[in-house]
């Protein structure tokens, strides 16, 4: 309890500074169309938020980054969990893996709309593609981490695989997922933007991309802003329990 408040003072001091130095910022270059204030972006939020664009473009990005985000889990954890436990499938297409690693986010997006289309499938699938090696990666080498001597115990008492799997092997892989879904999350929706950017007709990156064509840098940040706050209230609330879930049978064994 006693750290969680710690998390919330520090955050909200964190936050008030960081405002006041933007405050600072927009009076000294007295230029609200390069740097508004907060209350300026604020003003253009809750006008955003009256006339409903915001709802509804906010609405199509978090679907997007959903989606895209259960695929790459759920394909990452698979491929990870199968490479990490066979050598010979590991040695045969770990080099694809170092190379969907370093292939640039916004060439994967750029071919997906140029082989699918212009459309939500080619958008979710390049934003998928971008974050499963990551998974995959973070996943094998949880599985090569694992304790033998665990996995020697579940041998002796011979647990059936299901057992196993929930008992001995997902307790010591949660840390790997709590931080593949940490790290995913805030890959996944940053990229989630470029693809609504160069190829959507709503969500946050197309509105990012409109009043960047007319400059409207108050607009921006206000659209910007709103999925930043967002992230930062799933950070505070689900990936800080699941990072405590995370860790916690390893402070019962310490």
């Amino acid at each position: 309890m006693q750290d969680a408040r710690f998390d919330i003072t520090a955050l909200g001091l964190s936050l008030l500074s960081l405002l006041a130095l933007w405050w600072a910022a927009a009076w000294l270059g007295s230029d609200p169309t390069v740097l508004p204030s907060p209350a300026e972006v604020w003003g253009i939020f809750l006008r955003e938020v009256a006339d409903g664009e915001m709802q509804v473009h906010f609405t199509a990005t978090l679907l997007r980054v959903t989606a895209a985000f259960s695929l790459a889990m759920g394909f990452g954890c698979l491929i990870g969990l199968v490479m990490g436990f066979n050598a010979t499938i590991n040695r045969w297409f770990s080099t694809w893996l170092v190379v969907l690693l370093n292939v640039p986010a916004l060439v994967v997006i750029v071919l997906c709309y140029l082989w699918i289309g212009l459309n939500e499938v080619a958008a979710i699938t390049a934003v998928a593609l971008n974050k499963t090696a990551m998974v995959a990666v973070a996943i094998r080498e949880g599985v090569h981490a694992l304790d033998p001597k665990l996995r020697d115990v579940a041998h002796v008492f011979r647990m059936s695989p299901t057992t196993r799997l929930r008992h001995v092997i997902l307790p010591q892989l949660w840390p790997y997922i709590a931080t593949s879904t940490r790290n995913g999350l805030a890959i996944i929706w940053k990229i989630v933007l470029v693809v609504e950017f160069l190829g959507r007709s709503n969500g946050i990156g197309f509105q990012i991309h409109l009043y960047f064509q007319l400059f409207e840098t108050g607009y921006v940040l206000a659209y910007a802003l709103s999925f930043v706050a967002f992230m930062l209230l799933l950070e505070f609330t689900l990936l800080r329990a699941m990072e405590t879930r995370a860790t916690r049978w390893r402070q019962r064994t310490a």
